[in-house]
């Protein structure tokens, strides 16, 4: 852990794709979480979802071997309604379109809590619930074009399980934005209500950031101002991690959030031991200069890892450019490093 100890003080966990898949754990993850306590790194789980209170993801964590209080769990839903608890008044009618702990979130900040439009509500709040239809949908509907304030907790179109992705609240999102013609206030990630809460519960002063979705996650790192750590257990993929626009660009890649137990020196994206990349008319060749050191994308740190290969490409191919590239292999081991990196399909 004594990658970390070089000046971050606190780690922000995303948790779906990150720390767990559904109702599972990603693997590592508990020794990870023990491991930076022991370390004296604050930790802070923040998560898109708002399908469940602090208490119920504190709980989930729990029974997965992960040690978590309801003070360590950070929702987009507490998020939210910390918006609109800073905007209206005690007792203002909000139309709430989500599950059960984001009604209790708004009554817990002193706000009345409706489910119908002629209860008149003065605004909208919207997070996942796998039990929103399509009455409550037009309820919502209608009190935004009369005019309700609107604040979503989050806009992520999928939601990783363990039984692959999944509609997220952002698909649900969608469907009011084109029956509404109107958009939301986010406030979870990529926007920064969400990460400036968590870095304040904590008080960090250098925190570092880590998820798996680079629209979100990590786009909203960069709009925090934080460094982050991608990683590739959930939802992002290395063809859209090296096309990535530049506010979307991690500081750090890792397989999962095991990449944290060593040194985090090791998981920067830049031109990494054993590999070379060059950038000619919009394609990047890699060449190997150490012998292949597997297909593992574990990332050990040492030359020829082929997770290596792929922060050489990035940090070459963002120095220069952006969008989608071309790839050229100057060798063997270049071509199994991109095959195992899932890039295979982008060589010419």
């Amino acid at each position: 852990m004594s990658g970390l100890l070089d000046g971050y003080d606190a780690v922000l966990l995303d948790l779906d794709g990150t720390v767990v898949r559904g109702r599972d754990a990603v693997p590592g993850a508990a020794d990870v979480v023990a491991a930076l306590r022991e370390a004296d790194i604050a930790v802070q789980f923040i998560t898109n979802n708002a399908s469940r209170s602090p208490d119920e993801v504190a709980e989930h964590l729990g029974e997965l071997g992960i040690e978590a209080d309801p003070d360590d769990v950070l929702t987009s839903g507490q998020a939210a309604v910390g918006l609109l608890s800073a905007e209206l008044p005690a007792g203002s009618a909000v139309l709430v379109v989500g599950s059960a702990a984001l009604v209790a979130a708004v009554e817990e900040a002193g706000l009345r809590p409706v489910s119908t439009a002629t209860e008149q509500p003065v605004a909208v709040v919207q997070g996942h619930s796998p039990q929103t239809g399509w009455a409550l949908l037009a309820e919502a509907c209608i009190a935004i074009r009369g005019g309700a304030r609107w604040i979503a907790s989050n806009v992520d179109r999928t939601l990783p399980t363990e039984r692959g992705l999944l509609p997220g609240n952002g698909a649900m999102v969608a469907a009011l934005v084109a029956a509404t013609d109107r958009t939301p206030t986010v406030a979870g990630k990529p926007e920064r209500p969400l990460l400036d809460a968590a870095v304040q519960r904590v008080g960090a002063r250098c925190p570092l950031m880590v998820g798996d979705r680079i629209d979100t996650d990590i786009a909203g790192a960069r709009a925090a101002g934080l460094d982050s750590l991608a990683v590739l257990s959930g939802v992002a993929d290395p063809a859209a991690l090296l096309s990535a626009p530049p506010a979307q660009r991690p500081t750090f890649l890792g397989a999962d959030v095991q990449v944290l137990r060593g040194e985090l020196a090791d998981a920067r994206i830049a031109a990494r031991p054993g590999w070379d990349a060059a950038v000619s008319d919009g394609t990047v060749t890699l060449k190997g200069t150490a012998a292949l050191k597997g297909t593992s994308l574990k990332g050990t740190g040492t030359p020829g890892d082929p997770l290596d290969a792929l922060r050489t490409l990035c940090a070459a191919w963002w120095a220069v450019g952006e969008g989608p590239v071309q790839l050229r292999a100057a060798d063997d081991d270049a071509a199994k490093a991109l095959d195992a990196v899932g890039l295979g399909a982008l060589l010419e």
